[in-house]
């Protein structure tokens, strides 16, 4: 069981994607699915993180008002739409998802998801 992450690629400064994440075998349902990124030589970090039940979502600062995750339970699909992109933004970007509902403490720890995508490449242009 992996997510499957697509939608990366090359947009420019104040462009938009969309990413998308999927995964076979590992229903959504119940569970909590985020996004994180790491950039070349940094950390990875937490971007968005979105409980199935109940859809509640939660942003790191860097994103907000630009960032939106959102689920679609018909396709067991999770999104991230970007927009107003940054030079900044330029990192692989991966989809993580855990069964259970993780607690708001550690919604932003990426030990806190068992299932992990490979990852897709975002590159802003200036």
């Amino acid at each position: 069981v992996q997510p499957v992450e697509s939608g990366g690629g090359l947009a420019q400064v104040g462009g938009s994607l969309r990413l998308s994440c999927t995964a076979s075998g590992l229903t959504f349902s119940s569970g909590t699915v985020g996004w994180f990124r790491q950039a070349p030589g940094k950390e990875r970090e937490f971007v968005a993180t979105i409980r199935w039940s109940g859809v509640s979502t939660h942003y790191a600062d860097a994103v907000k008002g630009r960032f939106t995750i959102s689920r679609d339970s018909r396709t067991n699909t999770v999104y991230l739409q970007m927009t107003n992109l940054r030079p900044e933004d330029t990192a692989v970007y991966y989809c993580a998802a855990d069964k259970q509902r993780i607690i708001l403490s550690a919604l932003r720890d990426g030990e806190s998801y068992d299932y992990w995508g490979q990852g897709t490449q975002v590159t802003v242009s200036s």
